[in-house]
């Protein structure tokens, strides 16, 4: 099926009833420093305020916590109670799609364009949903990461041109799934084959999805409990992180 032309990921943007939904709001402290997940409400709002410098993100990530700005708003950290994750190994890809990956007509790369990729995140119109959560000072962010080493992006061409990709984080064994988009068919589903294909080469854990939505349940993403999520990123930390920028070492 098309997945032109959109950008699958957190496809639900963070409503402003869900800072009124946590009784206490937790307000972060000028340290990098955030509160147990456990304390999330049931939205999966933990916490408020803050900033994202690359310190208070790394820290974030390797808490099991993600940023997730709603414009107008403090800046929002979340800790679902569940998270859509995948084996890199595990990613389900249909026949057709497979056809399409291996004939091509794509190309893929991957941190070349990083920029352009955050950029036409946060720009493409997505099912459902008016405006973006990719605001100005999270394009800054995540650039900062990928400069840093820790933010990779993977880009799919038509002809030389940009058609889709993905970005995300990487930890550990651990790659977080920022957003994705595509402007032709396949084009974001091609992106996330290869990254799966490649991670699967290095030995990651987990594909982190953060929120389930219809595109990465078709993938054979599925929910686990935080608890369980929780547990899997304290062992996969334990591996060296993959700094820098990467290279498609297992594509031929």
């Amino acid at each position: 099926s098309s997945d032109a032309p959109h950008c699958q990921a957190r496809v639900v943007k963070a409503p402003s009833c869900r800072l009124a939904r946590l009784r206490t709001p937790i307000w972060l402290p000028t340290e990098p420093v955030f509160p147990p997940v456990s304390l999330a409400n049931r939205d999966g709002l933990l916490a408020v305020g803050g900033d994202l410098s690359l310190e208070r993100l790394l820290i974030a990530y390797a808490s099991g916590i993600f940023p997730w700005p709603s414009e107008g708003m403090p800046l929002l950290w979340f800790a679902p109670h569940q998270r859509a994750v995948i084996r890199p190994d595990s990613l389900h890809v249909g026949r057709s799609l497979r056809k399409v990956v291996v004939r091509g007509p794509y190309q893929v790369k991957i941190d070349t364009v990083f920029p352009q990729v955050i950029a036409a995140c946060s720009k493409i119109p997505r099912r459902h949903e008016s405006g973006t959560w990719i605001l100005p000072d999270m394009i800054e962010a995540y650039i900062a990461l990928h400069e840093a080493g820790f933010a990779h992006s993977v880009e799919t061409f038509l002809d030389g041109e940009l058609v889709g990709g993905l970005y995300g984080v990487s930890l550990g064994g651990m790659f977080f799934g920022e957003s994705m988009f595509a402007k032709t068919d396949d084009a974001s589903k091609v992106a996330m084959v290869r990254l799966c294909e490649q991670l699967a080469a290095w030995g990651f854990d987990l594909v982190d999805g953060q929120v389930m939505n219809a595109h990465l349940e078709r993938l054979g993403f599925a929910l686990i409990p935080r608890s369980d999520y929780m547990a899997t990123l304290m062992r996969s930390l334990e591996t060296p992180t993959r700094r820098g920028k990467w290279s498609m070492e297992s594509m031929t």
